[in-house]
């Protein structure tokens, strides 16, 4: 009887205790998950920034596509720009040197087609390769696209341009010689690459082709 009253006198503060114990346990875990939520919430805001980054810049290009000679003429200024500060500067010819190996292999990319002649003269799949003189290597796809080739020619000039703020770039390094070495460079590349395009009868550019009427011009010639 006794130990009942004593079980029975004990009970309420017991029932308080686990509920003050529960309530700091639910407190605690809270609190974990919120500053759980904080630190799981850091990245995610630092990765839609650089996604919102990323669509403006990819928007700006889908703008600038249809302008191609203003294109060109930026990064033409931009090259311009580097190279005046490489004159003044006096240094950093290495990297030049490597600007221009870069941009010399993105041009012959720029002249090559995507599929190469050479490999499908005995294979039966694919575009025909021409039979007569007057003919062309139809259709022409180029291996390295104009916007493509244009991307990376002007990333290529501003990564040069960044490299002449930093000393470690500036090797030491007889200017001539490279100079030299990049013209006979230059001129063996394209002279096989003339030589391809003249076995293979293919034009890289579009000025020069012929040109077919269609229906239309043809029955307004006829008409007049």
């Amino acid at each position: 009887m006794w130990q009942r009253q004593r079980r029975g006198a004990e009970s309420p503060h017991d029932r308080c205790l686990l509920v003050s114990a529960g309530g700091l346990l639910r407190n605690i875990m809270s609190e974990g998950d919120s500053s759980g939520d904080a630190i799981h919430g850091k990245p995610s805001a630092i990765g839609r920034f650089f996604t919102q980054i990323g669509q403006i810049y990819q928007s700006f290009l889908d703008k600038s596509t249809p302008y191609g000679i203003m294109r060109w003429i930026v990064t033409f200024v931009f090259g311009a720009v580097y190279m005046i500060r490489v004159y003044i500067l006096q240094g950093w010819y290495i990297v030049t040197y490597a600007l221009g190996i870069y941009h010399l292999n993105l041009f012959i990319a720029f002249l090559s087609p995507k599929v190469d002649p050479s490999l499908m003269e005995d294979s039966d799949d694919g575009p025909a390769l021409p039979t007569k003189q007057n003919e062309e290597f139809r259709p022409f796809i180029r291996r390295l696209p104009e916007f493509k080739f244009w991307h990376s020619a002007t990333k290529g000039i501003i990564v040069a341009m960044v490299c002449t703020f930093f000393d470690a770039f500036n090797v030491p390094v007889f200017w001539p010689i490279l100079v030299m070495y990049f013209i006979m460079l230059f001129c063996i590349t394209m002279k096989r690459q003339i030589k391809h395009m003249i076995k293979y009868r293919y034009l890289p550019f579009t000025h020069g082709k012929r040109t077919y009427k269609g229906k239309e011009d043809s029955t307004k010639a006829f008409a007049s």
